[in-house]
């Protein structure tokens, strides 16, 4: 039996998830289709996603489709939770887009079928509410055309538009013609001599959607069921089955991890290749790997999953054994790069415990919920008991404090957003310490280089010095350290774009006095280089400069032409840049940069500027300079290289050093 992994994506309230509802009830996996509002839905199991209508955490469910068991995954709709949707495309073999008839393309929409399109990951499209009053059929496909692809492929009609009656009637129209031959000169050819076949057309038609090069477009309601037997037909014909050598070599890819009743960590993991059974030990992780057994294994079937004793490749599975494991971690050989698709959250929130709190118990299931969104990072201050979260929005952050207090007991509330900003060399700078010279207790001897690199290179480590001028474990605990060290500088934010060359280094060899042990006090270790590098790191960042730089959004308004003057004051008293302006139809379109710590202000003025008509659409952009007010300082959770004094009383442990 072939396997298909079918991602189901779309904005809010777009019938998402009832669409995963009936499909599963068309396939005969459930009897009855769950309700959105009723909280009874297969993939919405949490409680606080039955209470609040919306896809929080994706989920997995399988049915069978002929001779194709399709593991279907449903994933949150809201972008507050885009870590949720990217770490499912990587594992997917096609998608379904789903739109609604009466909103058309949103923001959201926009942004999901761009990753998809550069992923080239074949897609089909489903216009779901087509029984909802005001549902459009031929107006919303030249939007799409113009706001999404026009490489679409109409795969029928509808008839009773709007109505509760409206069905769809399948048969490949006229523009899905069009869209084909604009890859396919033979078609083309064929057609205008007259030789067209409906094989030829169909073969074309599966050839460019498993290709991602055209994208075919069904009309239906997830309510009534209307057109879902032809998007099913659709998803069987059109979209390619997972691949991969059963007998190769094993091969996947963690992209979810949940804790079981008991605390158990499990990895869902998609096999590209090789078969894994229970007992086997396989290597995990990203970089440095290490080595589990994995204990217990099941597979999606019918619904559900079912314990097996093996999984092979082009299936999904969950996995028990492998404690260490995280999100994104290959298992066994790397088949893929698990890559990022979407921005990196841009804000930051301190968790507040209750009366009561223990902040141990806190900081444990803050960490626990971070092993499950490896973009949501934790920041731990231990002398003011403190912990930060990066956060993508203010409904995340609803969420976390609902979790927390749901699921561990903890009641918590938060201090104000703020961005998550970063720090980048304004030049160039250099230092260097010496063992036993100008007050350095360490025995050691590092000097450093630090020079600007292209914004979005990230931190690249060099030597100038002769890799084996000393062990090569003193080398590996100075590159060790500056990464560290990077991620707190002068201002207290992340160091980023810039390259950190070694050009000093120096050791003393294991020594002892005559016929007696090692002594330390004599000999260099890994400690003396993890200790003496913040100090020579941050005396190089100090003499080069850093600039703080803010996370600007990118946004693009449309709405009513005569709303435009009096937004773009408002705009302005933002920190907004406006780009460039236009008109589509009775449309007024506005492209330009906000700040990210202004998005929220700005989404909560759109509608009483523009009659509730305006739709914002924001992603991020870059980081820029702060230009405006005080350049903003982060606590430091360190020993504060920055005062050497402090930094040697609290570091230094070597008596007489």
């Amino acid at each position: 039996m072939h396997v298909l992994n079918l991602g189901i994506l779309a904005h809010v309230d777009a019938g998402k998830t009832s669409l995963t509802e009936r499909l599963l009830h068309t396939a005969g996996v459930i009897d009855e289709v769950g309700s959105v509002d009723d909280g009874s839905t297969t993939t919405d199991t949490l409680a606080l996603e039955r209470r609040r209508g919306i896809t929080i955490k994706s989920a997995v469910v399988s049915f069978p489709l002929d001779d194709i068991t399709v593991n279907l995954l449903d994933t949150p709709g809201h972008p507050d939770f885009v870590a949720e949707v990217e770490r499912v495309l990587g594992v997917l073999d096609g998608a379904v887009l789903v739109l609604s008839a009466v909103e058309g393309v949103q923001a959201r929409t926009r942004v999901l079928m761009r990753i998809l399109r550069r992923l080239s990951l074949p897609t089909l499209i489903f216009v779901n509410k087509i029984d909802r009053r005001g549902a459009r059929e031929a107006e919303l496909l030249r939007e799409m055309a113009a706001r999404l692809t026009p490489s679409l492929a109409p795969m029928g009609t509808t008839e009773g538009l709007g109505t509760p009656q409206a069905r769809f009637v399948p048969g490949v129209q006229p523009a899905a013609l069009d869209a084909l031959t604009e890859h396919d000169d033979g078609l083309l050819a064929a057609y205008l001599d007259g030789t067209l076949t409906e094989d030829r057309l169909r073969d074309a038609l599966v050839t460019q959607t498993r290709q991602a090069l055209v994208h075919p477009v069904h009309f239906g309601s997830a309510a009534t069921g209307a057109g879902v037997d032809a998007l099913l037909t659709g998803v069987r014909e059109l979209l390619p089955p997972a691949g991969g050598d059963p007998e190769g070599p094993v091969s996947g890819t963690v992209f979810k991890v949940e804790r079981g009743p008991t605390g158990e960590k499990i990895a869902y993991a998609r096999l590209f290749s090789g078969t894994l059974r229970a007992r086997d030990r396989v290597p995990f992780g990203a970089g440095d790997t290490t080595e589990g057994r994995v204990t217990g294994v099941s597979v999606f079937d019918r619904g559900t999953d079912t314990r097996a004793d093996a999984v092979e490749a082009g299936r999904i599975a969950r996995l028990w054994g492998l404690t260490d494991v995280r999100v994104g971690d290959a298992i066994g050989e790397p088949a893929r790069e698990y890559g990022h698709f979407f921005a990196p959250p841009t804000l930051e929130t301190v968790v507040v415990p209750g009366d009561g709190v223990d902040p141990g118990r806190l900081h444990l299931a803050l960490a626990q919920l971070a092993e499950q969104d490896p973009l949501i990072g934790l920041r731990h201050d231990e002398r003011r008991r403190e912990t930060s979260v990066s956060l993508y929005g203010e409904v995340q952050k609803e969420v976390v404090q609902a979790t927390l207090a749901e699921e561990y007991g903890l009641d918590v509330t938060f201090r104000g957003t703020t961005p998550l900003c970063v720090e980048r060399l304004a030049g160039s700078g250099a230092a260097a310490e010496f063992i036993k010279q100008d007050g350095n207790p360490f025995i050691a001897t590092v000097g450093l280089r630090v020079d600007p690199a292209p914004p979005g290179s990230g931190t690249d480590f060099r030597l100038e010095v002769e890799l084996g001028a000393m062990p090569y474990a003193f080398f590996k605990a100075v590159e060790d350290t500056v990464r560290a060290t990077l991620g707190q500088g002068p201002h207290g934010w992340q160091v980023t774009d810039c390259a950190v060359t070694m050009t000093h280094c120096g050791y003393w060899p294991r020594q002892s006095h005559a016929h007696q042990r090692f002594d330390k006090s004599m000999s260099s270790t890994g400690a003396d280089f993890r200790g003496l590098t913040p100090l020579v790191l941050m005396d190089a960042l100090r003499r080069a400069g850093t600039v703080v730089h803010e996370p600007v959004h990118r946004f693009r308004i449309e709405a009513p032409a005569d709303t435009l003057g009096a937004l773009l004051p408002v705009l302005g008293g933002l920190g907004a840049v406006p780009r460039s302006t236009g008109t589509r139809g009775a449309l007024g379109v506005l492209d330009g940069t906000v700040p990210a710590a202004r998005v929220r202000e700005l989404e909560q003025r759109l509608p009483g500027l523009t009659r509730g008509e305006g739709e914002l659409e924001t992603r991020f952009g870059h980081y820029a300079p702060v230009r405006h007010g005080p350049v903003p300082h982060r606590p430091r959770t360190d020993h504060n290289p920055l005062n050497r004094r402090e930094y040697l009383l609290n570091v230094v442990r070597r008596v007489g050093g």
